[in-house]
């Protein structure tokens, strides 16, 4: 009689083999429909079912990727390899993983595996060449960093003798400046799709560049009881739905400030148009137009998600320098009326971070891996108390609690970020202390979100919410631009 447990438990995990099988095609069909949050859901079901399945962690994997949550996709690649060593589609998963957070040395060693697995298999020789061409890339910029003396673009561009030639009739800088006829106009000849003079956007970057190196990392401004202030989340190079805010809510002026918190670009393929616009206004209206950094306004994103290949597609690689350059100066917070916080992504790994502590940052600089710097760019809230491990796999998730310490401390009301797709275009969390506003509507023309917009006013500093969806853009698909390797990893 002593045998019979041992066969229920084989038919037991017989079982349990046959319904993971069935919460997977549940998932399946879910991913088909973009419908990742589901997908994620049922895999993970027919996981705790199943944990000895490759396949499940590697489709788990994708889903992630799909959601930017890259910390956990490569956590699920890592465990598929763990569960089955000869799994091919786990080193392409964590290889693309590894990529998305910038670590090409991680994701070459994984497309260096199946090339030596699969001598013959010209895709992995493709990517692992591709790859390599990257690793190499950054070796040489890392050598070129070094040499103290790096010159700005600034110093070797002529602007002055370069000419307009007669046949381009699009809008040009009057008197070497900004006005706002130079801005309907531009913005009417980049929605017809044509190309502002390398000239004029050289002339717009050299004197933005001026106009942010002048600012502070934190930028405070008051609203009087009368002013409103309209504040902005990502728009990713979704120029049309740009547009779309401004007709909306009216265009930028002195009469009607706007603040961007950060990434403006990359993914949407029309980031060069969305990003020239930006600044445009920032230049016609200095002190009531802000911008604020995002974590796609470096190089490493940049690289990955399309705005490095869309200037050189449209312009040139120099062009691309001088934006690097730019970006650097970006500010990374801004306090209204010393009551409320703006920033990217959110606040700190570690307590104790004080107002001054932002104004210090030495934000001329690539992010680095941790730190303040970094945590303003891309941390998120979480609903539970405490911090935890993010699932971007850089910075942190921090909690209610950890919000209500940094107010308190800061003698703050509560903060404003952006950095996360919300199906409603804003979200209000951490007892209405942290809320999210993000002002790409169907992001990547996929995920169905609307978008959204804030009003703060100066007599009460109450949010006020306004939503809107996405309108028709040329057919210029997103991600368009982006990494080869990137596309292909997203498969």
């Amino acid at each position: 009689m002593t045998h019979i447990p041992e066969v229920v438990t084989e038919e037991k995990m017989a079982e349990a083999a046959n319904e993971a099988e069935l919460l997977k095609e549940k998932a399946n069909k879910y991913f088909k429909e973009k419908d990742y949050e589901n997908a994620i859901k049922f895999y993970s079901e027919a996981l705790e079912l199943n944990p000895s399945n490759a396949i499940y962690y590697s489709n788990r994997s994708l889903a992630y990727l799909r959601t930017e949550c890259y910390g956990y996709a490569l956590a699920d690649a890592t465990k598929a390899l763990e569960v089955d060593k000869n799994y091919i589609k786990g080193y392409y998963r964590r290889a693309t993983s590894n990529m998305a957070l910038g670590k090409f040395k991680a994701a070459l060693k994984d497309y260096e595996t199946v090339v030596r697995v699969r001598p013959n298999d010209k895709d992995a020789k493709m990517k692992y060449q591709e790859c390599n061409k990257i690793v190499k890339q950054k070796a040489f910029e890392r050598a070129i960093a070094s040499d103290e003396t790096k010159k700005s673009v600034v110093d070797s561009l002529d602007i002055e003798n370069m000419t307009i030639e007669d046949d381009y009739a699009g809008p040009k800088l009057e008197d070497g400046k900004v006005t706002v006829s130079f801005m309907t106009d531009m913005m009417e000849w980049f929605k017809e799709q044509k190309k502002l003079h390398r000239k004029c956007a050289y002339q717009i970057l050299v004197q933005v560049k001026d106009v942010l190196s002048k600012l502070p990392s934190l930028v405070e401004v008051t609203l009087k009881e009368t002013d409103q202030l309209t504040i902005c989340g990502d728009t990713h190079g979704q120029y049309y739905d740009l547009l779309n805010i401004f007709k909306l809510n009216g265009l930028p002026s002195d009469a009607n400030p706007y603040l961007f918190n950060g990434d403006f670009v990359d993914r949407g393929s029309f980031s060069v148009e969305v990003i020239l616009t930006l600044f445009g206004f920032k230049l016609l209206y200095p002190d009531n137009f802000h911008l604020l950094r995002g974590n796609h306004e470096t190089d490493n994103m940049n690289q990955m998600y399309g705005f490095e290949g869309e200037v050189k597609a449209k312009y040139t690689a120099q062009m691309f320098q001088l934006f690097s350059e730019v970006f650097q100066w970006l500010p990374l917070a801004q306090c209204i009326n010393s009551k409320v916080l703006v920033m990217h992504g959110g606040l700190f790994s570690e307590d104790g971070v004080t107002l001054d502590d932002i104004r210090k940052i030495d934000r001329n600089r690539q992010p680095p891996d941790s730190g303040p710097m970094c945590d303003l760019l891309w941390s998120d809230p979480q609903p539970q108390n405490g911090r935890s491990v993010s699932k971007r796999g850089v910075s942190c998730q921090f909690g209610p609690d950890v919000t209500e310490r940094f107010l308190e401390q800061n003698k703050l009301d509560y903060i404003i970020r952006s950095h996360e797709v919300k199906a409603e275009g804003y979200e209000v969390t951490h007892s209405g202390k942290c809320i999210t506003v993000f002002s790409a509507p169907n992001y990547c023309d996929q995920m169905g979100n609307k978008g959204a917009y804030i009003h703060l006013r100066g007599s009460d500093l109450k949010p006020e919410f306004h939503q809107f969806t996405a309108v028709p853009h040329p057919n210029v698909k997103p991600m368009a631009y982006a990494n080869t390797l990137m596309q292909l990893g997203m498969m």
